[in-house]
């Protein structure tokens, strides 16, 4: 293991099961690689450290670094102040004036994360349901990364599917594709035609003194297309799934994130 010598070492700060895969991954391709808050009695000096590689999502709170299995409390303000000069490998939190990088805005990566989540919510539905997803009625809301790569799965179920958009080009290109599609503005009113709901945007989608008894809602977003307290009150067959990746496939989603994390450090170098 000479070469780790060599090469960068790496930091995970907090995380999931994503990152003790990538970690595991890492380490066998000769990285240096120890974790600050990924586990209960893990400790190191982010100053140490060459790579400083955040979860999947940095942070839930916006001012501590998301530690779901240690349940630390590490704050974003130390990790900035502590990293300073450090390339700080982030995902949907931003440490302004570092060198840091938003995962979520690699391409790669979040195409390849948009597998994991689409099959894993295609899974709880199936394990939620008592009828098959061959020839429901499928609705998919949005169709962005996540959007496109569930809807081509579910295409090969055999279900009645269709997906919402809001713009005449997806409008073109799900005509292409043989899709049937309505505008986003149009689900509130015809969702009780469905029995599964995906919705993969950002957006009040429901009408949350009025939500559909009928479907199951399966949200995908980080903000939820309705109040989920709400629905819970009323009893609505609505869920959030959030780091879906980390729960139903950990060994891909970590193989994703270590050569995601491999492929920055890369086009780090040659930057500078």
């Amino acid at each position: 293991m000479f070469v780790g010598v060599l090469m960068e070492k790496i930091l995970f700060i907090g995380g999931d099961n994503r990152s003790k895969i990538a970690m595991e991954n890492l380490k066998a391709e000769g990285y240096f690689v120890s974790s600050f808050g990924l586990f209960n009695n893990d400790f190191e000096i982010i100053s140490d450290f060459d790579v400083i590689v955040l979860p999947v999502p940095a942070t839930k709170d916006g001012e501590t670094v998301y530690c779901p299995l240690s349940r630390r409390k590490i704050y974003l303000c130390e990790v900035e102040k502590k990293a300073k000069g450090k390339l700080i490998i982030s995902c949907k939190y931003i440490f302004e004036n570092e060198n840091c990088i938003d995962l979520m805005k690699s391409e790669s990566f979040a195409y390849l994360n948009c597998v994991p989540t689409a099959e894993g919510a295609i899974a709880f539905a199936i394990q939620n349901t008592d009828f098959t997803v061959w020839k429901s009625k499928v609705l998919v809301i949005g169709n962005g990364r996540v959007a496109k790569v569930l809807i081509s799965r579910l295409a090969s179920f055999g279900c009645d599917l269709t997906v919402s958009a809001r713009n005449d080009k997806d409008f073109s290109l799900l005509e292409a594709q043989n899709i049937n599609f309505v505008h986003t503005s149009a689900v509130n009113r015809i969702s009780e035609n469905f029995d599964i709901i995906f919705n993969t945007v950002d957006a009040d989608i429901f009408d949350n003194s009025n939500l559909p008894r009928k479907p199951i809602i399966i949200d995908l977003s980080s903000k939820g297309c309705l109040d989920f307290d709400i629905a819970t009150e009323q009893k609505i067959k609505a869920y959030k799934l959030p780091s879906i990746p980390a729960k139903t496939a950990p060994l891909t989603a970590g193989n994703i994130l270590a050569k995601t994390i491999k492929t920055q450090i890369k086009a780090n170098k040659c930057n500078n």
